[in-house]
């Protein structure tokens, strides 16, 4: 086969700590997802295997690396490697890919509700 096409309206979908995903195949060794939200993600976590690398479509924010605020706009690129700790703040739509692919038992939820 020469491609794979999966429509949108067969795109899974999860809310969870204040963000919307839309979960998509994964492909190969990446998980990819589109992440909206309109005040952050407010639960700090960290994954101990997979780099994170978002990609911001729309909006803007901060983001929280191990305490560290990172400014971001529409066009940046973060790249979040393991086991750094994770949460953001802002009104943001962002394409996140992980490798390799997202996997529950890799995450590790150090605070449940930071806001």
């Amino acid at each position: 086969m020469t491609h794979s096409l999966t429509k949108h309206s067969d795109i899974p979908t999860k809310d969870k700590f204040s963000i919307h995903l839309d979960v998509y195949p994964n492909t190969g060794d990446c998980g990819f997802v589109i992440v909206s939200t309109e005040e952050g993600h407010n639960q700090e976590f960290y994954d101990v295997a997979s780099t994170f690398t978002y990609i911001v479509l729309e909006g803007s924010g901060t983001f929280f690396l191990d305490d560290e605020p990172v400014d971001v706009a529409v066009g940046d690129h973060l790249v979040i490697q393991p086991k750094t700790r994770i949460y953001y703040k802002g009104t943001m739509k962002l394409v996140l890919i992980t490798n390799p692919a997202w996997r529950p038992e890799n995450e590790v939820e150090t605070k449940a509700k930071i806001w």
